[in-house]
């Protein structure tokens, strides 16, 4: 059997470029807690981002935890149900009550009418999240936000490096929160941050180191959020080689579409207008005029050593610790209760060869 393929591999730049920083941490004996390498990196991601504040955290989910907690909010925040399930943990962390709506067919983001609909004397904010980096509505969600005084806090965990007419996507919300894991376009190893309009870079510093301002005063609550030399030396040398990891990946993803196009019953996510993507992800939806059902499709694959990913499945909303929220009820989430169903992402990575992409279609082709 050939070697196996699986959903992602994550992108490394040549060791030789990586040993002259290592040498330098050794050299300075600075390993964390804001070294030289951790402010280059902050510094260069305000800049791409065209972000005023960025804090740099230890990965995405504890910089989703930070950025609510900034939010200063109680009580309930209107959330997709279709999402990994660090979004919901770091609501449920955060003592909030998620309120779980409906997604759009489109793009599978956060339907803008269903959040309206869903807003109760208790909502405080908007927790959207930016699925396979594909922007949510933003400029519908900020003017529903505007008009019910809410936060908006984009988890943009997908969404590294894309832009929206024009502009960062990461500038939209009072918060968006980033994850720099290995299986993303954009990794440090392991890492986040926090990109935000509405807290300080002093506040935002302070929640990721203990809630410490200095020797002597801790006047907040705090966690241990702060990303190593380590990983910041390597997000560093990585954004140096981002472009032409996005241009490998929108050559697979080209390369999948021309040959998906007349597969009946497979369904490809589109590009929306005025986005420059990153290609993180390829979803397809595996539909009832298929062949094969989607968990059929998944199997066969795998049986061939290819290892896709049910992304999103199951549902957050079905998970044990949420099924009682507030419109969790599969009956209230019918675009996302089908989309999970039928979701298969498919591998993608810069280097993955076009015959493995043609061997990946075939199978599929079979099963038509």
């Amino acid at each position: 059997m050939s070697d196996p393929i699986y959903v992602t591999r994550p992108y490394l730049p040549p060791l030789a470029e990586f040993l002259p920083m290592l040498e330098r941490i050794w050299e300075t004996r600075v390993l964390t807690n804001a070294g030289p390498f951790h402010v280059a990196l902050e510094e260069r991601l305000r800049t791409l981002f065209e972000a005023e504040n960025v804090t740099l955290t230890t990965n995405g989910m504890l910089a989703l935890t930070a950025a609510l907690d900034a939010a200063e909010i109680e009580g309930e925040v209107v959330t997709t149900p279709y999402s990994f399930v660090a979004t919901t943990h770091a609501v449920k962390m955060g003592r909030l009550t998620p309120r779980f709506v409906d997604v759009r067919a489109s793009d599978l983001n956060i339907d803008p009418q269903a959040i309206e609909a869903a807003i109760t004397p208790q909502t405080r904010a908007i927790v959207a999240v930016h699925v396979y980096g594909n922007p949510c509505a933003v400029e519908e969600i900020d003017a529903i936000a505007a008009r019910h005084g809410l936060k908006v806090i984009y988890d943009a965990a997908h969404a590294f490096g894309v832009r929206y007419k024009g502009r960062s996507l990461l500038s939209w919300g009072d918060f968006a929160t980033l994850s720099f894991h290995a299986t993303k376009a954009f990794n440090t190893f392991e890492g986040g941050a926090i990109v935000s309009r509405a807290a300080s870079r002093t506040s935002l510093d302070r929640l990721r180191n203990f809630g410490i301002q200095d020797e002597v005063r801790i006047p907040a609550v705090g966690t241990n959020a702060k990303m190593s030399e380590f990983n910041a030396a390597l997000g560093l040398l990585q954004l140096d080689h981002f472009e032409g990891v996005r241009a490998a990946r929108a050559a697979v993803d080209r390369r999948y579409r021309e040959m998906l196009e007349d597969v009946d019953g497979i369904d490809v996510l589109a590009i929306p207008d005025e986005v420059v993507p990153n290609h993180s992800y390829f979803p397809i939806l595996v539909r009832p005029g298929f062949g094969a059902s989607r968990d059929a499709v998944y199997e066969a694959l795998k049986a061939e050593n290819i290892y896709s990913r049910r992304y999103f499945y199951p549902l957050l909303s079905s998970l044990p610790m949420y099924q009682d929220m507030p419109g969790a009820d599969s009956a209230n989430l019918p675009v996302a209760t089908r989309a999970a169903e039928e979701i298969l992402c498919l591998p993608i990575f810069p280097d993955l060869a076009a015959e493995d992409q043609e061997r990946i279609v075939g199978i599929l082709r079979s099963l038509a």
